[in-house]
């Protein structure tokens, strides 16, 4: 059950950011996500692996949506606080996110090969959809071009953030 609710958390998070991104509202999702983080860092086994995990979540996709937009691949709706690098409502999805590693991504972490293909398809489609239904991210490259970016950065991602948070829970699970 505790799966499930953190993936729905999770799905709240991305709709009211995306969303609201795409309305020109940019802190829509940080109250979402907040509600999100407090329910799982309270119900976590491993707080302080997921706090970890949350913060190196927002500093990779702080460099990867940042190295999109330089590389003129992406142009984020709501360009808070600069359309330069990635915005904060990017970064609250990022969040949102890596709170679903060691929960209902969880069983991802064995499985590194599948990581990668779940990075490599489901955060392309993540932003298609982002563009498509609620025009929060625009394609600014020939869109194959981006697909392809965005599948190898998330292809690297993916199994990168499972990897750390095995370490993470493994180190907080030690005893003192």
């Amino acid at each position: 059950m505790k799966v499930l609710i953190n993936a729905a958390l999770f799905q709240a998070v991305w709709f009211a950011t995306v969303a609201g991104a795409g309305a020109g509202l940019w802190w829509c999702g940080l109250p979402v996500l907040v509600v999100f983080a407090i329910w799982q860092l309270r119900d976590s086994s491993w707080p302080r692996a997921d706090m970890t995990l949350l913060a190196l979540g927002v500093l990779l996709g702080f460099v990867i949506d940042s190295l999109l937009i330089a590389g003129g691949w992406l142009r984020f709706a709501t360009p808070q606080p600069s359309a330069q690098f990635a915005p904060v409502w990017i970064l609250v999805l990022w969040a949102g996110f890596a709170l679903t590693v060691n929960h209902s991504l969880a069983f991802l972490k064995s499985r590194p090969l599948l990581a990668l293909l779940f990075g490599a398809l489901g955060g392309p489609l993540a932003y298609v959809g982002a563009s498509r239904v609620f025009e929060a991210v625009a394609f600014t490259a020939p869109q194959v071009q981006t697909l392809v970016a965005l599948a190898v950065a998330w292809a690297i991602a993916m199994p990168l953030l499972a990897a750390i948070a095995v370490r993470l829970v493994a180190r907080e699970a030690r005893p003192a």
